[in-house]
C-alpha cells in the first residue's frame, strides 16, 4: 500500500509571509517563484525580503501561463531545465498551484506552496488537474508533486474577494457527498474509514462555520471561524483524498463539473461553484428526496453558492448540447467512482432536475 497524505508541513498565521524565508531556507539558497500575476504582485515583495534575510536568492518570478495546461507545464519545464536552482515556490489559486506541482514533479525539485486564496485543496494534494489552453477539463494527472510545505498567510486570504472562499466551501462540501458514494465500492480498512470520518467532520464544520467565515471576509475581520474554514478548505479537504486514495475519490459532482466546462459561458464561474451545483445533480442521480436537495440549497443561499445553470451563465442548452453534456460527462474518470453505472441519460436527467429545483427556489426567493 502506498499513501501520499499531503504536504510535509502546513503553517498558517497572519503575517507569516514575513517569516517565509525561515521555512524555505531548509531547501537551499536559490529559488524560483511561479504563479498568477495578481498573486505574485501580492506576495513577491515581502517574500523576496524574507528570503534575502535568510541568504536565499530569488532568481526569477514567472507567470504560470493562465491555465493548468500541458503546454504551459512543458513550456516552464523547458525554460527551467537549464537553470541552476534549489527550490520552486508556487503561488496563486488551484490552477497555478497544479501547474507548478507538475513542473516540480518533472524537474524533481522541492516545492513550497503559498496559496493566496482558499478556493480549493490544490495546495495539499499530489495531483494536478489538466485543462486545455481554452479551459476545458482533460484529465487528472498523477505526475504531480505534493508540496514539502504549504505556507498560508491568513491576512492574504482575508483580503481576497469573498467569492473565492465561497467557491472553496463548495469544493469542500463535495468531499462528504462524493466520498460517501465512492467508498461504497471499497473494502473497508483503517485508512479509508479514517478518510470518510474526516469528510463527515468537514461537512459539519462547513455547515456550522461557513456563513460566519464568509461574513468575516465581508467585514474584513480575521476570526477563528475564517481560519477554521481556511484550514478546512486547503488542508483537511486534501487529507481526505490523501488518506482515502482511490477509495475516496471525487465522483459525479466533479464529473458533472468537468462536463459543464465544455460550455465557454461557464468559464467565468469558479471551480467550486460549479462543483457545488454538481453536488445537487449527484443527489438527484442518487434518488434523494427533493426536500433533501432543497435543504442543501438553503445553505447555498446562506453562503451565496449558485444552484441553477443560469446563475453560472448557462441560459439555455439545445437538445444536441444536452446530448453532448451527457456523453462527455460519463467518460470522465470521476464518474467511475459512483457505486452504480451511470448513463448519459442519467446525467442529463439529474442536471435538469437539480436545475428545476433550483429555479423554483430562486423564484421563491426573488418574490420575498
Amino acid at each position: 500500500m502506498k499513501v501520499i497524505v499531503g504536504p510535509g508541513q502546513y503553517v498558517r498565521n497572519p503575517g507569516i509571509l514575513a517569516d517565509a524565508g525561515l521555512y524555505i531556507r531548509n531547501f537551499g539558497t536559490t529559488a524560483i517563484l511561479i504563479g498568477g500575476n495578481i498573486s505574485r504582485q501580492l506576495i513577491e515583495e515581502p517574500l523576496r525580503r524574507s528570503l534575502e534575510e535568510q541568504g536565499i536568492k530569488l532568481k526569477h518570478s514567472l507567470w504560470y501561463g493562465g491555465e493548468s495546461s500541458q503546454s504551459n507545464i512543458d513550456r516552464l519545464v523547458e525554460q527551467l531545465k537549464p537553470e541552476t536552482f534549489d527550490v520552486l515556490i508556487a503561488t496563486g489559486g488551484g490552477k497555478a498551484l497544479d501547474t507548478v506541482k507538475a513542473v516540480a514533479y518533472q524537474l524533481e525539485k522541492p516545492l513550497v506552496a503559498i496559496p493566496t486564496i482558499a478556493a480549493t485543496c490544490a495546495a495539499a494534494t499530489p495531483i494536478s488537474i489538466i485543462y486545455s489552453d481554452e479551459g476545458e477539463f482533460l484529465e487528472i494527472s498523477r505526475k504531480a508533486k505534493a508540496p514539502e510545505i504549504v505556507i498560508v498567510d491568513s491576512n492574504v486570504i482575508l483580503e481576497a474577494p469573498v467569492r473565492y472562499l465561497v467557491a472553496g466551501i463548495g469544493d469542500t462540501l463535495a468531499k462528504w457527498f462524493e466520498t460517501k458514494c465512492s467508498i461504497k465500492k471499497a473494502v473497508p480498512n483503517a485508512i479509508n474509514q479514517t478518510a470518510i470520518a474526516i469528510a463527515g467532520q468537514l461537512y459539519q464544520t462547513l455547515l456550522k462555520t461557513g456563513k460566519a467565515a464568509v461574513q468575516s471576509i465581508q467585514e474584513q475581520t480575521l476570526t477563528k471561524e475564517l481560519e477554521d474554514i481556511i484550514d478546512a478548505v486547503i488542508l483537511v479537504s486534501g487529507s481526505v483524498s490523501g488518506y482515502g486514495g482511490d477509495d475516496c475519490r471525487t465522483a459525479a459532482a466533479h464529473a458533472i463539473y468537468s462536463g459543464l466546462t465544455i460550455f465557454p459561458e461557464i468559464h467565468d464561474t469558479y471551480h467550486g461553484e460549479i462543483v457545488a451545483f454538481g453536488i445537487l445533480a449527484q443527489l438527484c442521480m442518487e434518488g434523494l428526496e427533493t426536500g433533501e436537495v432543497r435543504s442543501l440549497i438553503e445553505y447555498y443561499q446562506e453562503v451565496d453558492l449558485p444552484y441553477t445553470l443560469q446563475q453560472m451563465g448557462i441560459k439555455e442548452l439545445t437538445a444536441e448540447q444536452w446530448k453532448q453534456l451527457g456523453e462527455i460527462t460519463v467518460t470522465i474518470e470521476d464518474m467511475e467512482n459512483m457505486p452504480f453505472a451511470v448513463t448519459p441519460e442519467m446525467v442529463v436527467t439529474s442536471v435538469q432536475k437539480a436545475d428545476e429545483i433550483g429555479i423554483t427556489m430562486l423564484a421563491a426567493t426573488n418574490q420575498r
